[in-house]
């Protein structure tokens, strides 16, 4: 098929971005065994969701180049946290459906917005507040930072990862809600005791 190397090319991008909302900015371009080891996920885990994200992104290529450029995906142990701007609802509705294909996909978190071409949301901003609460995080020494993905959508702040307690994860909620502009912290994120973790 010639859309094997299309697959081929969505998987090295995804290689090289499937941390890039990561909190661990010790990361750089890409994870190395001993920071994936490093993950309660592990290295198994990660390789896992690697390999989701690469499906995923090709199945997005394939229907429609808006899904694929607008459309922001972040996965832990096989929970996808769906984000971004798409022009209509039947992009957004078609971006989770093709999602939910994907073999090891064990949750599907849909906060795609749809917005027109009139409408405005301030991407610097966002940058800024994600940059901000990474920062927060990596610096305090009880959060492990690097079990923790943040993405910021007009202003809302989603996680997504695996936390060590309530304790550490109510640190990680206060940091994002402390910074200026942030309109409201969705997490989607499992305690480490979490029964659910392993399943489907």
């Amino acid at each position: 098929m010639r859309l094997r190397p299309t697959l081929a090319l969505v998987a090295l991008l995804a290689a090289s971005t499937a941390l890039s909302g990561c909190v661990g900015m010790v990361i750089g371009a890409g994870a190395t065994a001993g920071v994936a080891a490093s993950e309660e996920r592990g290295i198994e885990g990660a390789a896992e969701d690697t390999k989701i994200r690469a499906e995923i992104n090709e199945a997005w290529f394939r229907k429609n180049v808006d899904m694929f450029s607008k459309v922001t995906l972040a996965i832990s142990e096989g929970r996808v946290l769906l984000t971004g701007t798409v022009p209509s609802e039947q992009i957004r509705e078609d971006a989770v459906s093709l999602t939910w294909q994907v073999a090891g996909v064990r949750e599907v978190y849909n906060e795609i917005l749809v917005q027109d071409s009139g409408g405005f949301i301030d991407g610097a901003r966002d940058v800024r507040i994600q940059q901000e609460i990474k920062s927060r995080m990596l610096f305090d020494k009880e959060i492990s930072n690097i079990n923790y993905t943040v993405d910021v959508t007009n202003g809302t702040v989603y996680l997504l990862g695996i936390a060590q307690s309530d304790a550490e994860l109510n640190r990680v909620i206060g940091h994002a809600r402390e910074v200026s502009a942030v309109k409201n912290v969705i997490s989607y994120v499992r305690l480490k005791t979490d029964p659910r973790r392993h399943g489907g």
